[in-house]
């Protein structure tokens, strides 16, 4: 149960303003089926989250007995570092509407995820937790969280938001969770 909840607090803060959130906003404004947007984010998301909890878990099995616990929170405290770098805002690629709202933004939100600081993170966690379900499952319920709402309530919402002040926060999370799986075994 650990491995969930961490997983979906931690990536819900972490997506905050990131640029899948931002993408979330664009297509939501693109198109008016906001159930196929919704439904687009959590087949991308499950996908592109499988296949990194999937690789934490894999490559937490060539980390050497006690070094695995200081590369690994070492790796947090990196991705927490990183969150205080904002992302950019990437233009949406018009020539896939054709397809329609789902295959738009699955395809789109799956690429935007590659290398995305929640799929760093979700390799990260199933390397921590070596559990790629409850991770694939944390992780998507948190994408979820942050995105949903977004898709919904659009500008209203992030307009409102403290992005500095969300993103220190996720930062400090990262932190944290780097710090205490490095010094609380």
């Amino acid at each position: 149960m650990e491995a969930f909840l961490t997983s979906t607090v931690t990536v819900a803060i972490a997506e905050i303003g990131d640029k899948t959130q931002l993408l979330s906003l664009l297509l939501a404004a693109k198109f008016r089926n906001k159930l196929a947007i919704v439904s687009g984010i959590l087949i991308a998301t499950l996908l592109n989250h499988a296949a990194s909890a999937w690789l934490g878990v894999w490559l937490s099995n060539f980390l050497t007995e006690g070094w695995d616990i200081w590369i690994v929170g070492a790796s947090f405290i990196l991705v927490g570092l990183w969150l205080l770098v904002p992302d950019q805002d990437e233009a949406v690629d018009n020539r896939f509407d054709q397809y329609g709202a789902f295959a738009v933004t699955t395809l789109l939100f799956f690429l935007a995820e590659i290398g995305d600081k929640t799929q760093v993170a979700t390799v990260l966690l199933g390397a921590q937790f070596q559990s790629t379900l409850m991770v694939i499952l944390g992780t998507t319920l948190g994408m979820l969280l942050a995105n949903i709402p977004v898709v919904y309530l659009g500008d209203k919402l992030m307009r409102k938001l403290p992005l500095q002040t969300t993103r220190i926060l996720a930062a400090t999370i990262f932190i944290a969770i780097g710090l205490l799986s490095m010094f609380v075994h």
